[in-house]
């Protein structure tokens, strides 16, 4: 059964680049991600965890730790380690689980039979400090992710887990937001001192409130 938004993700114990991890033990209280590649030494996998390194100071801004997966032996990770590293530029800071069995694929439904049997798709999940999943994407194996929408999806969430508001179409950080249907014009006032616009009853926007 896949995870659905708001489900536990499920805790597992693993071999990794980094040596062996309990999964939440290592998230602690942090937000995590958790993806997927189809196999080691692949071009687009390269690339993915190339960049997710040079983005290790943008995830560790968000309290959110990365960690990624595929079903190959840990032997042929660390060995594509350098690989990664000439290519891209960049000096490995984050683990990579060596998943033979393949138990956290099967848990995190992260293999698609019809896409291809024998690995796992591109696979997202973000998962909050609570240990809920609040994320999933799901990429062809052909089709590279867009880091870019990872980090803007967590810096929505974590805005609207605090404040009485969701982000509109293409929002990025520091742009105006829209404000919850459930507030009334009366508690908006006071909830919201830089004012807001009222384009429908329905439709109020406001500056970000954390900024």
């Amino acid at each position: 059964m896949s995870l659905r938004l708001g489900d536990t993700a499920p805790n597992f114990k693993a071999k990794t680049t980094e040596g062996e991890i309990d999964f939440y033990e290592w998230l602690g209280d942090s937000w995590g991600v958790l993806y997927s590649h189809p196999a080691d030494f692949t071009p687009v996998c390269t690339t993915e965890l190339g960049r997710t390194a040079a983005l290790k100071e943008e995830f560790a801004k968000r309290n959110c730790k990365v960690i990624a997966l595929s079903v190959d032996p840990l032997a042929d990770h660390m060995k594509w380690l350098g690989d990664i590293e000439e290519t891209q530029n960049v000096k490995m800071n984050f683990p990579i689980i060596a998943d033979e069995d393949r138990k956290v694929a099967m848990a995190y439904d992260m293999i698609h039979p019809n896409a291809t049997e024998k690995f796992t798709v591109r696979s997202v999940f973000v998962i909050d400090h609570n240990k809920k999943v609040r994320l999933t994407l799901t990429y062809p194996p052909s089709t590279g992710r867009n880091f870019h929408e990872i980090l803007r999806v967590i810096d929505s969430l974590q805005l609207t887990d605090n404040y009485s508001v969701a982000t509109p179409v293409d929002w990025e950080q520091g742009q105006d937001v829209v404000i919850s249907p459930s507030i009334t014009n009366e508690e908006a006032d006071k909830k919201f001192p830089k004012g807001y616009k009222e384009i429908k009853p329905y439709l109020r926007m406001t500056p970000q409130p954390n900024k």
